[in-house]
């Protein structure tokens, strides 16, 4: 099993501190949800990887009942798995699931990147640009953590441009399945580089106020990164939208 640093207190991990200040207090079982699905997310905890309720709470200096609570969240969203004696495993990542994120993905995200033309924000072309600076940056670094974070803050931003709130909230939980597949890719940095190459693409569309254009390209973004994740182990009939 993996050592993650879990730091006991209003919680951090990897020193990356888990409470917005400006943000009303959270929970005991918020905090603790957050700090273990980040540790999951970020790959932090591998899958497979035991984890303790016990040995939890000890090193959040938490009651073992906000750690159950976040741990029993964390299993019906199919992120943790139950192995009895107080403890759970990561679970594996599940190529079924995937493929049918992708599908859904497939049909959803290239709509979205179409109506954000259409529904753009006055300062969409800079709100972009912070953006796809964030993620550069990232990759020149070969941060892992800051590149999960700027590849969801990428497409959150189009579901928000798109103005579609089912859009949004459907997404939200989605995509903490998409960011763990993602972990192992980003660790390629030629892999990265194509991934925000992508990225630029659908902006350059949306900003030309090509809809069809950024609907291709979304959809070829969805494709690859389901090529680059899953389908290279999978008979080529079982690709989505292939």
């Amino acid at each position: 099993m993996s050592n993650p640093t879990l730091v006991a207190g209003r919680g951090t991990i990897s020193g990356v501190t888990s409470v917005e200040t400006i943000k009303p207090k959270k929970s005991l079982v918020e905090e603790t949800y957050d700090i273990l699905l980040d540790a999951i997310c970020s790959g932090e905890f591998s899958p497979g990887d035991r984890l303790n309720q016990d040995d939890i709470a000890a090193r959040l200096q938490v009651s073992r009942q906000p750690v159950n609570s976040a741990i029993a969240i964390l299993k019906a969203e199919r992120l943790l798995e139950d192995t009895g004696r107080r403890s759970v495993i990561v679970a594996p990542l599940d190529p079924e699931l995937m493929r049918a994120i992708t599908e859904y993905r497939l049909l959803v995200e290239p709509f979205a990147a179409s109506a954000a033309v259409a529904r753009r924000p006055d300062k969409a072309a800079a709100l972009a640009q912070k953006v796809l600076t964030r993620g550069r940056e990232a990759v020149a670094r070969g941060d892992i953590p800051k590149l999960l974070r700027a590849d969801r803050a990428f497409h959150e931003m189009l579901y928000l441009w798109a103005g579609n709130q089912v859009i949004q909230n459907s997404m939200r939980q989605t995509w903490n399945h998409i960011q763990r597949a993602m972990v192992e890719i980003l660790r390629d940095p030629g892999k990265a580089v194509a991934i925000w190459d992508e990225h630029d693409g659908i902006i350059g569309a949306i900003l030309a106020d090509d809809r069809t254009g950024a609907a291709e390209r979304m959809t070829a973004h969805i494709q690859n990164a389901y090529d680059r994740n899953f389908a290279l182990s999978e008979p080529a009939a079982e690709t989505p939208g292939g």
